[in-house]
């Protein structure tokens, strides 16, 4: 049995963890990032979905098997688990195409307006409370990302508004997670579905043209796919247990950790602006993280 006193200490300490577990899947997907990068150069888009997806769907299945939890593969509400796999799809396929059509720097800096549409649409759908202080936190974050990127003229072109309904449709999602997590669905159930329309997805471009698998590049789908499962999975947990106006701004730490892994990996050092943005995102998860810490100390009192 749990004491009311340990009970109120586990309760307060959740924002906490759910925003820990949105930092650590921010930067695995940024890794996962980097590895879909390298192999989309030689395979199409559609086909490198699939076969993630493909290798995803295994992993957690397996997982499922090997510790004998297969009922957390059980789906209660088919709806909810189709919309997010669509919303998931499109706004992969939307994001992808932006890239496509303007340069990354662009599509990224609009792509990020998306943890600000998710607050809003949080405070409208599922009547989060969200202070002056969170807006101007993730208002700062924003700010940051932009000053890293540093966008050019190309942003306000019409073309802007596809990787901007890619965030969109990103928000809505984020939000049918934190619906489907608070009313009982399992991570493992939401992992299976939304990747298997993802991969359904793919597979209707087979018609544009794809190319044959080769066996050495087997190890990199399979590497993604751990990586982007193990974040899925953090990052829905993240979402359960955490409000979306808390921890979507952290997805904002994914600029900060390719910053990181260009240092590491390829000796990139940042330039003035890059520390410029780096210090203003690090500096508002930080106020987020501290208000939290703050709030935490005074309902355990």
């Amino acid at each position: 049995m749990t004491s009311g006193s340990d009970s109120g200490t586990s309760a307060a300490a959740l924002p906490i963890r759910s925003i820990a577990l949105m930092v650590i899947a921010s930067g695995l997907l940024t890794i996962q990032d980097g590895m879909v990068k390298w192999i989309a150069q030689s395979y199409p888009v559609g086909q490198v979905m699939t076969l993630r997806g493909v290798f995803v769907i295994a992993i957690v299945v397996l997982w499922a098997m090997g510790r004998r939890r297969t009922s957390e593969l059980r789906v209660s509400n088919w709806g909810l688990q189709l919309t997010r796999g669509t919303l998931m799809s499109i706004s992969t396929f939307l994001f992808v195409t932006g890239l496509t059509l303007m340069p990354i720097a662009d599509a990224i800096a609009i792509a990020f307006a998306g943890p600000i549409i998710a607050t809003a649409l949080a405070a409208l759908l599922l009547n989060e409370r969200v202070r002056w202080r969170r807006w101007s936190a993730i208002a700062v974050g924003f700010t940051g990302v932009v000053v890293m990127l540093r966008p050019t003229p190309e942003l306000i072109r019409l073309v802007a508004v596809v990787p901007l309904l890619a965030a969109l449709f990103g928000a809505f999602r984020d939000i049918v997670t934190r619906k489907m997590g608070t009313g009982g669905e399992s991570t493992p159930a939401i992992m299976l579905i939304s990747t298997s329309v993802v991969t359904v997805a793919g597979l209707l471009t087979i018609p544009l043209g794809w190319v044959p698998l080769q066996f050495a590049d087997v190890g990199w789908f399979v590497a993604s796919a751990l990586l982007v499962a193990l974040a899925q999975a953090l990052m829905i947990e993240s979402l359960r247990i955490g409000e979306v106006g808390l921890v979507v701004p952290f997805k904002y730490t994914s600029l900060v950790w390719a910053v990181l892994l260009g240092v590491l990996v390829w000796g990139d050092l940042p330039d003035v602006w890059t520390w410029v943005g780096s210090t203003l995102v690090v500096g508002s998860g930080l106020y987020i993280w501290h208000r939290e810490l703050a709030l935490a100390r005074s309902r355990r009192r």
